[in-house]
Parts: C-alpha cells; sequence; structure tokens
C-alpha cells in the first residue's frame, strides 16, 4: 500500500488567512436617532443633555458604529460630538454600521502589515472564514500582497482558484 503524501503541506505555499487578524473585541452599534425628538428633529439643548446623562460606560473597550436609523437629516456636529463622549470609553469608533467596523478595522490592519515575508512565494488567501471578514478585507489583502507574491489564489488550498502569477 502507497503512503498518502500531503503535497499541500509539503508545498511551499504560504496561507494567508485574514481570520488571523480578526480583531477581539464587541461590536456595537449607537443609534443617534434616540436623542432626536419624534427621532427626526435635533434640538440641540436636549439633545446636549441627553448625551451628558448617557450611561457611556456600556461602550468600554468596545468597537462602536455611530449612525441614525431615521432619515433625520443632522448636523455634521452631531456625530462628532457623540464620538467626543465615546472616545473615553470604545476601542474605536466610527460613523457607520456594524459591517463598517470590521472594515475600517482591516483596513487599519492591513496597512501596517510586514509583507515581506511573502516576497516571491506562492500564496493562498484563505476563503473560508467563522469570523465575519468583510469582502473588502479580501480585495485591500490581495491588493498589498500582490506587490510581494509570486502567485496568489483564493479559497483552500483543495480547491483555490488562480488570481495572480508574476510574470
Amino acid at each position: 500500500m502507497e503512503e498518502i503524501v500531503n503535497k499541500v503541506a509539503n508545498s511551499a505555499l504560504e496561507v494567508f488567512d485574514l481570520e488571523d487578524y480578526y480583531p477581539k473585541g464587541q461590536r456595537m452599534q449607537l443609534d443617534i436617532s434616540q436623542w432626536l425628538y419624534e427621532g427626526f428633529i435635533l434640538k440641540e439643548k436636549d439633545f446636549r443633555e441627553s448625551l451628558k446623562n448617557h450611561d457611556w460606560l456600556q461602550y468600554q473597550d468596545a468597537y462602536v458604529a455611530v449612525h441614525c436609523s431615521t432619515d433625520a437629516i443632522l448636523p455634521a456636529w452631531a456625530s462628532v460630538l457623540v464620538t467626543i463622549y465615546l472616545t473615553p470609553f470604545a476601542k474605536k469608533t466610527i460613523d457607520g454600521n456594524l459591517a463598517d467596523i470590521d472594515t475600517a478595522l482591516y483596513q487599519e490592519i492591513l496597512e501596517n502589515l510586514d509583507y515581506n515575508i511573502y516576497k516571491d512565494k506562492p500564496l493562498i488567501i484563505k476563503g473560508c472564514s467563522k469570523k465575519p471578514v468583510p469582502m473588502s478585507a479580501y480585495v485591500l489583502a490581495a491588493q498589498k500582497l500582490q506587490p510581494f507574491a509570486k502567485s496568489i489564489m483564493y479559497g483552500e488550498a483543495c480547491s483555490a482558484v488562480p488570481l495572480y502569477k508574476r510574470k
């Protein structure tokens, strides 16, 4: 009987798994409409008073997306003021929704990685993920890896889709 050889494990193929960079921490969404009159009208004095009396401690060490769930037309300073209150508590605050949090986090992380370890190597960007890795992270990873990698594939080693091969 022939010995089964794991050719993938013995190859020079490097796996780039975005899950390895997934930041731990609670993601929360903060809806500004709760502090608007009937959910639509910002009355500055009431708005400021509501922010002053809000329990900001609940956002301790969380990633927070600030948004407005209604079609209210808000002055630009409203979200900025909410951010001022969040800053002492939240790990990061963004303007947007929960999906935008991971996009912003991955953008920050991928901008600061050293890709030299992938220089002239065949590479696979792991496709299946148990964590909510946004598509924008895969797109940015491909952009960052292309100048370094000899080749780039996407998916799993057993069924990878070739994307790029240096000439």
